[in-house]
């Protein structure tokens, strides 16, 4: 009996992780169609989703008409020698903090050829948090070509792949509400 309850658990979890994946792929090609409209490009620096953002942007075919790369900088000195983030802000504010996010992201963009960049930083778990920054606390920047930037912190909760997960997720509708913003204001100015 203990072992039909845990192929159960098995069964629910791989149906649960497939209805995820299925969510953010579907996520994926809305930002897709939202690029090609517009002929815009994307680049991405990740650190602690490892690059999972751009699997999913990846995983669509024709991708390679809207995105140009992706930045992993997991370590500090990545942050700092590939993105070009200043140190002084990894000393001052920490690798998980909204000016560390805006500088990844603004890298990105300095070091392509993308119009919009996205960036997420944080810490997923288990261990790596403190009482300021709890496990869960995710950083995020949007930034286009022009310097415009906008950043937001997420504190989410679930273990390590949820966090992620929930960051990715995060990344792919901040990506649609940024331009949204960004269209409003100039069909507005």
């Amino acid at each position: 009996m203990e072992s039909i309850g845990f192929i159960r658990r098995l069964f629910l979890r791989a149906i649960k992780i497939t209805t995820v994946d299925q969510s953010l792929l579907n996520l994926a090609k809305r930002v897709g169609e939202c690029f090609k409209q517009r002929g815009f490009i994307l680049a991405t620096a990740e650190s602690c989703t490892g690059g999972w953002l751009a699997q999913e942007i990846t995983a669509i075919a024709g991708s390679s008409e809207w995105f140009e790369c992706g930045f992993v900088t997991y370590s500090n000195r990545s942050k700092c020698e590939l993105l070009g983030v200043n140190p002084a802000v990894l000393e001052e504010d920490g690798a998980v903090s909204e000016k560390t996010a805006r500088e990844m992201a603004a890298g990105a963009l300095k070091l392509s050829q993308a119009w919009v960049s996205v960036s997420i930083t944080g810490i997923a778990g288990p261990n790596g948090g403190s009482e300021a920054k709890p496990v869960g606390t995710v950083c995020f920047a949007w930034a286009l070509k022009d310097g415009t930037l906008k950043s937001q912190t997420c504190h989410f909760n679930g273990d390590r792949r949820a966090v992620r997960c929930q960051s990715v997720q995060v990344a792919l509708q901040g990506l649609l509400n940024f331009l949204d913003e960004q269209s409003s204001i100039v069909s507005n100015g």
